[in-house]
């Protein structure tokens, strides 16, 4: 295999990724952002959670009326805001004709085998970096308010273990026993001992010294106006910096993708969806394995090496608005008490509140490989939620097409030009 220039467009966790596995493959790499070298992308806030336990794709059975449910709820954990948009509709479209239980019979393999490579993936690179990112190996609670919760989360368990993915339904008094140091006021839990958690704003500063040290340029600031082509060979990308060339071009740019390709008649159906989250820096009780509020939808994760304690969550289809909307934080602040009775609303006053949009496919699968309209153009994105947690096999995987080696995990379901 000869070595060749790859330029990525994007320095979120899958761009960085695919960055770092291409690097160890023996390329060299370049990596366009258009934010700073501080920027805020959408991996750095997150709950930083590596999750087996999530096989069930966004697009599934009950989604569609659990939105049109909760919508009008500005602190519900999902809502879409009534706008006159071609792309927004032809995304639901796509979403409702999606979300059967056909598609998750056929997804939910794919999403086990990507999500237990990533695992091991970060596993590995625990061992090889001295666990900078702080990887904790004591798996997922999801916490149940209410009886009705804890039967449909008790048929997930089951359908995890069929699939090979371990899952035990525990009693309140179990659930005590696993986390010791936290108050709980629930009707049970389901644990998923496979799951981890980390620091996701660590893992992504290691990820960028390493690519740094090993050569990697970084092109910051640099927003891409344009693309030069020839035939099926793209020749360049015009930035906002400069003209950059390569020899193979991968877009891994967020929920920017679509804007980032529409220049090259690339269809990659996708919706911006903002998440929240807010940090307590000193938090009241520490628990020592993540958790998801199951009603809520609000993730809970220590945050390994500096003691924080993260809650994040909601779905907010707003299109690429990055504003803060007070009630969507609302709605996190307020479910935390009704199953954790020993914060408060209070404990959150003066918080900082972070934000990120997450790129989300109408599918609930991401767009990963190669477009068929170009010879060396690729596409690494559209992973929802899961962007951190299936961020290195991502990459692993693209480095494998971009090397010209066949992937080690089928990536046919992820075909970018599913929806063309």
């Amino acid at each position: 295999m000869s070595a060749k220039t790859i330029l990525i467009v994007g320095g979120g966790v899958i761009g960085l990724s695919v960055a770092y596995y291409a690097m160890r493959a023996g390329h060299r790499v370049i990596i366009v952002e258009r934010g700073a070298p501080d920027h805020d992308s959408c991996s750095l806030g997150n709950a930083g959670m590596v999750v087996p336990s999530h096989f069930v794709p966004l697009a599934a059975p009950g989604m569609v009326a659990y939105g049109l449910r909760t919508m009008w709820n500005p602190e519900s954990p999902f809502y879409i805001r009534p706008r006159l948009s071609r792309d927004l509709l032809d995304w639901g479209w796509k979403f409702m004709r999606t979300a059967t239980a056909e598609w998750v019979d056929r997804a939910a393999p794919l999403l086990r085998d990507l999500s237990l490579a990533g695992r091991q993936c970060f596993i590995e690179l625990a061992a090889e970096w001295d666990n900078a990112f702080g990887l904790v190996q004591k798996g997922l609670l999801m916490l149940c308010k209410t009886e009705h919760a804890l039967h449909e989360e008790g048929a997930t368990a089951k359908r995890a273990n069929r699939l090979g993915i371990p899952a035990q339904v525990l009693t309140p008094e179990e659930t005590a026993r696993l986390e010791p140091n936290l108050t709980m006021d629930i009707a049970g839990a389901v644990y998923f001992p496979h799951d981890c958690h980390l620091s996701p704003q660590r893992f992504v500063a290691e990820l960028t010294r390493r690519l740094i040290d090993g050569g990697a340029q970084f092109r910051w600031c640099a927003e891409v106006v344009g693309w030069r082509a020839d035939g099926r060979w793209i020749e360049s990308v015009c930035t906002s910096a400069g003209e950059l060339q390569a020899d193979e071009y991968v877009i891994a740019g967020g929920a920017w993708s679509p804007r980032i390709a529409h220049a090259l008649r690339a269809y990659l159906p996708m919706q911006a969806g903002k998440g929240y989250s807010v940090t307590l820096r000193q938090p009241k009780q520490t628990p020592e394995i993540c958790a998801i509020l199951v009603e809520a939808r609000v993730a809970v994760t220590p945050m390994p090496l500096d003691g924080a304690l993260r809650f994040g969550g909601t779905m907010e289809i707003v299109g690429l608005d990055e504003s803060i909307n007070p009630a969507r934080v609302r709605g996190i602040v307020n479910a935390v008490h009704r199953y954790l009775p020993a914060f408060s609303p209070e404990d959150f006053r003066d918080v900082p509140v972070w934000r990120g949009l997450r790129p989300v496919s109408p599918d609930g699968l991401p767009y990963v490989g190669r477009l068929r309209s170009y010879d060396n153009l690729s596409v690494a994105t559209g992973h929802a939620m899961m962007g951190l947690s299936l961020g290195p096999i991502t990459g692993k995987l693209m480095a494998q097409v971009l090397s010209g080696a066949p992937p080690a995990i089928d990536m046919t379901l992820l075909d970018p030009d599913r929806f063309a």
